[in-house]
């Protein structure tokens, strides 16, 4: 009985020559396919030969052709090679595709970065791009949810350093149907007659300052610790919110949401990026994040201003 130790493989390389060369006619349109030259490939079917003790092909003839042993061992070499193109992990395609992991806050995720991903997928179709979202309130604590993703967005100060994805400003919101049931909000201190949405994400202090008032912060109401259920209380008519043009866009464009007053300030905190690899996939979705980010952020703005 023979062992594995007296079989000879043959080379992947040279048996994909022959298959080529076969297939085609010629050693030279083999090598165009292959990406090699001609002589490469003359030289993978000698070895392969070499390696049976037999010719394959019959030399000089044009088209090149094959001897009865060629062609017997032509049917053997195609299944093989068609068994090996059908192991997933074999494909090139699955090979080339570069998988990259992005965490980011729920309502920058939600408002800003889904809704522009498919020009990301466009761009970049070798990228798998996964989204998980993070925690902002905890992770102002100092818990850390992206330690092992490749690209990660936070919420917070310039003391977290990285590359500030946009330029925030906030202003109070207001659903059409609540504005219609106040007292005629006509300047900012008219907001004392108004419920204030509270979140510890987005303070007013910031707001207050820039509008001259002198006020502490909303005591009254549940305090929700997302700027996405903010927003969504807002819109529901349950109050006014301190929202971002850039996050509240949806609302704005749809009418569920009214900027109140032309007063508007910088927030307490932004969104950053945080430091990357600065090559490959994780560069590239780095620039694209920044550019769409921004351009988010100034249309949103421009919304506000125009219904000003």
């Amino acid at each position: 009985m023979n062992s594995a130790n007296d079989i000879r493989y043959p080379s992947i390389d040279g048996l994909r020559a022959f298959e080529a060369a076969a297939r085609l006619g010629s050693f030279e349109r083999a090598a165009d396919e292959l990406n090699v030259t001609a002589g490469a490939i003359g030289k993978r079917i000698a070895t392969l030969e070499e390696l049976l003790g037999a010719s394959l092909f019959t030399r000089g003839a044009k088209p090149l052709g094959l001897t009865a042993t060629g062609k017997e061992y032509l049917v053997q070499v195609d299944a093989a090679l068609k068994m090996f193109a059908a192991v997933p992990l074999h494909r090139r395609a699955a090979q080339q595709t570069q998988r990259l992991r992005l965490t980011a806050p729920p309502t920058f995720a939600r408002q800003i970065l889904v809704p522009q991903l498919e020009s990301f997928t466009a761009a970049h179709p070798d990228v798998e791009l996964e989204v998980l979202l993070s925690i902002p309130y905890l992770n102002a604590t100092g818990n850390r949810s992206g330690s092992d993703c490749d690209l990660e967005v936070r919420h917070g100060g310039a003391e977290l350093g990285g590359t500030l994805l946009m330029h925030d400003v906030v202003l109070p919101m207001i659903a059409p149907g609540l504005l219609a049931r106040l007292p005629a909000l006509r300047e900012p201190a008219d907001l004392a007659h108004a419920p204030l949405l509270r979140t510890p994400i987005e303070p007013w202090a910031p707001w207050f300052a820039a509008a001259g008032l002198a006020w502490p912060e909303p005591t009254q109401g549940p305090k929700l610790v997302d700027l996405g259920m903010t927003l969504e209380a807002a819109v529901s008519g349950q109050g006014v919110a301190l929202a971002r043009p850039s996050l509240a866009r949806h609302w704005l464009e749809s009418g569920a949401l009214r900027p109140l007053f032309s007063v508007h300030a910088q927030p307490t905190h932004q969104y950053r990026l945080m430091p990357h690899a600065t090559s490959g996939p994780a560069a590239q979705c780095a620039r694209w994040l920044v550019d769409a980010s921004r351009r988010w952020a100034d249309e949103a703005l421009a919304l506000v201003s125009a219904s000003g």
